[in-house]
């Protein structure tokens, strides 16, 4: 078990590692990543276009449970944007408007096969 926590771990850094790389080509500027708090985690802080955005990011490998995206739930949202609101209260001087993104990936063992920014509210 150990080794698949290892494992499942480096799989989502990789997922992570790719989607502020897809974040900064789509003119994104990447302020914060793994944010905690006792109202939750944001995978990536960023800032596009004067909006503070807090970026989930979700990868498959397989669809068997279907797209990336679909395991974002009201809840999900709901907890990230409370989180989201807190950061922003410690951060002052950042963007008032804000934005929860989400970084859908599918992938196959290493390999990125599709990605997409889904900008949710």
């Amino acid at each position: 078990m150990p080794n698949q926590k290892k494992e499942l771990k480096a799989l989502g850094n990789l997922a992570e590692d790719f989607a502020v790389k897809l974040l900064l080509k789509n003119g994104y500027k990447v302020l914060d990543r793994n944010f905690h708090s006792r109202f939750g985690e944001i995978d990536i802080v960023a800032e596009d276009s004067g909006t503070l955005v807090f970026v989930e990011v979700k990868a498959r490998w397989g669809l068997h449970f279907g797209a990336p995206e679909e395991s974002v739930t009201p809840w999900k949202l709901a907890k990230i944007r409370k989180t989201g609101e807190y950061y922003s209260l410690l951060h002052r001087g950042l963007p008032k408007k804000l934005r929860i993104d989400v970084v859908a990936l599918e992938m196959a063992g290493n390999t990125i096969e599709s990605s997409k920014i889904i900008k949710v509210y």
